[in-house]
């Protein structure tokens, strides 16, 4: 139970710290925000209050999809009719906080009124963005015992082509969802990255069987597997090789933002479906259970950081708690009693499995 509130908690933290009402999400230089967080006197001395320090649309969204995981539904399709009505909801609470233009728009074109094609939206171009991973985390702690896979494949393909029907979107939510539920389940994280891409040719299974877009999807398919492997061999991470990751000798703020850039498709970490999640777990893996560390690589660079510390914040939670997370991060935080609400309707619906 406790580690169901404090993945909640801690995915809404990390988006208020890499958000920074807005400020750090939009600064391009992780040595500038580390500067401006001594200023502020350092991690400890924080207190994220809802004034000053609000969540983005990203903790929104999350929140939207673990309202409607913890409804009394009776089969998937209605699962996805409740998604519906909550992301359309949260059309009107995004507003002030800079929402990302894809999740926009992918709310709008879902219709709750039409009982057969509520969640069908068409294949986006653009829809390749960072949104749709950061609203599944709570998928893969709904669905985390390995029998539930599939339907973990289903409900985060389905989740995130209704706001961001592109692969590298939606294959984003997969990955997220997949990686909560390993947390879960204690698995070793060097593994992830690795098993993960192992589920992919299951998710392109399913996706035929909807018969939706196909071909468009078969156009941009391998290009979050070739970057995920592509990250992978760069920290020699092999298949069967538990050991650890190797990263460069400097390792710093403005080495962290070069990498970063190098593994996103526009010049901007974090930006879209792949990169989101990997540099949270990039975070994970040099972080080695230090909040503080992990808040220093996830939360505090360059690039789309309210994303990235969102993911990261919720995986630390799933894996080692809050109690060793400084309690100003947490105790004032926006809508900390929904949240942690969540977090144990959560856990309850994923213990009495139907």
């Amino acid at each position: 139970m406790e580690k169901f509130t404090a993945a909640m908690l801690l995915a809404a933290a990390g988006d208020s710290l890499g958000y920074r009402n807005y400020n750090w999400e939009i600064c391009s230089s992780g040595v500038k925000i580390h500067e401006e967080l001594k200023e502020l006197g350092g991690l400890d001395k924080l207190v994220l209050s809802a004034d000053k320090w609000p969540v983005s649309h990203n903790t929104l969204m999350h929140m939207a999809t673990a309202e409607a995981l913890v409804t009394d539904y009776y089969c998937l399709e209605d699962l996805y009719r409740e998604m519906v009505k909550h992301y359309v909801d949260a059309i009107d609470k995004l507003q002030g906080r800079r929402p990302d233009p894809a999740t926009i728009e992918g709310c709008s074109q879902l219709k709750p009124d039409n009982y057969l094609l509520a969640w069908h939206t068409p294949f986006n171009e653009k829809g390749s963005g960072f949104g749709a991973a950061t609203k599944a985390m709570c998928i893969g702690m709904r669905y985390w015992k390995p029998e539930r896979l599939e339907t973990l494949i289903e409900v985060s393909i389905e989740c995130g082509r209704m706001t961001h029907n592109h692969p590298t979107g939606f294959l984003g939510s997969l990955c997220t969802a997949l990686f909560a539920s390993y947390a879960l389940q204690g698995k070793p994280l060097v593994k992830w990255g690795r098993d993960m891409l192992n589920v992919i040719p299951m998710a392109e299974e399913y996706c035929k069987k909807t018969i939706r877009h196909m071909a468009e999807y078969q156009e941009h398919w391998f290009y979050f597997e070739a970057k995920w492997q592509f990250y992978l061999e760069e920290r020699e991470i092999e298949e069967d090789n538990m050991s650890k990751p190797v990263f460069p000798d400097q390792y710093d703020a403005d080495e962290r933002d070069k990498t970063y850039k190098k593994w996103s498709s526009e010049g901007r970490g974090g930006r879209r479906g792949h990169d989101a999640p990997m540099i949270a777990y990039d975070a994970l893996l040099g972080a080695g259970g230090d909040w503080k560390e992990l808040c220093s690589r996830a939360m505090f660079h360059g690039g789309e950081s309210g994303a990235t510390g969102s993911i990261a914040g919720c995986l630390f939670g799933l894996m080692y708690g809050i109690s060793n997370v400084p309690k100003g991060l947490y105790q004032e935080l926006e809508m900390k009693q929904r949240l942690e609400h969540l977090g144990e309707k959560l856990h309850q619906v994923s213990s009495k499995e139907k």
